[in-house]
């Protein structure tokens, strides 16, 4: 699918540091949740706006730049040489990019509903801010996420949000970079801390597909009828 035509992006960067790509709403409109949109290891800030801008035309993006630098672009924490996560760096940076994303909300028109999305890298981040930040969020769709703290507690953040938060898990039946059960595990670690949790695995490998955009537009039409 070709991306959509992109809206005019400034940047901005955190009080902490975090540099990030603003969109405004068309026309200041309001009504639309905003989008905050992290990307995954190797990639950019601007990856998920094109995707954003399809499930939701004209509606306002966050998105921030990983603060580690890769081989290829950025990531938003490390990995051990044997790929795992580096659950101590995921607790130092979420810190960072919770920041980032009450700092851009501030300076941005737009809906205080926010929608998180994350792919890969960015789906384990944003695990990790839900757990963490839930007062941030609405929403979440986590596209091949993996337990962001392994089986530990998350580190002490704020309370839930008062609403129960829709979280949509989306895992590759074919991914060669994820075990079977990782999805699996994020979805019954958000239940268990209130979220209510839909998972589901598609028939395709890591990357974000058309199977991935529909699944994520009948879910969003089912748990809210739109963005709106």
């Amino acid at each position: 699918m070709p991306p959509a035509d992109p809206r005019p992006a400034r940047s901005f960067r955190a009080p902490l540091g975090v540099e990030l790509t603003l969109v405004a709403p068309d026309d200041g409109d309001s009504a639309h949740a905003t989008w905050v949109l992290l990307h995954g290891s190797d990639g950019r800030e601007t990856d998920l706006l094109p995707l954003a801008d399809r499930l939701g035309p004209g509606a306002a993006a966050i998105a921030p730049r990983g603060t580690v630098r890769t081989a290829h672009g950025f990531a938003h924490f490390r990995r051990r040489p044997d790929r795992t996560i580096d659950h101590d760096d995921v607790r130092r940076r979420v810190p960072l990019l919770a920041d980032a994303v009450e700092s851009a909300t501030a300076s941005l028109p737009g809906s205080a509903r926010r929608t998180i999305v994350g792919f890969s890298n960015g789906a384990v981040m944003a695990a990790a801010l839900i757990e963490t930040r839930p007062d941030l969020f609405t929403t979440g769709i986590l596209i091949r996420p993996q337990p962001p703290f392994g089986d530990a507690r998350a580190p002490a953040g704020r309370a839930p949000a008062e609403s129960v938060m829709p979280v949509l898990v989306l895992d590759g039946r074919f991914d060669p970079r994820r075990h079977a059960d990782d999805g699996l595990r994020v979805a019954e670690r958000l239940r268990s801390l209130g979220a209510a949790v839909d998972h589901v695995t598609l028939p395709v490998g890591h990357g974000i597909t058309d199977a991935d955009e529909q699944a994520v537009r009948r879910w969003l039409h089912a748990a809210s009828g739109s963005l709106r």
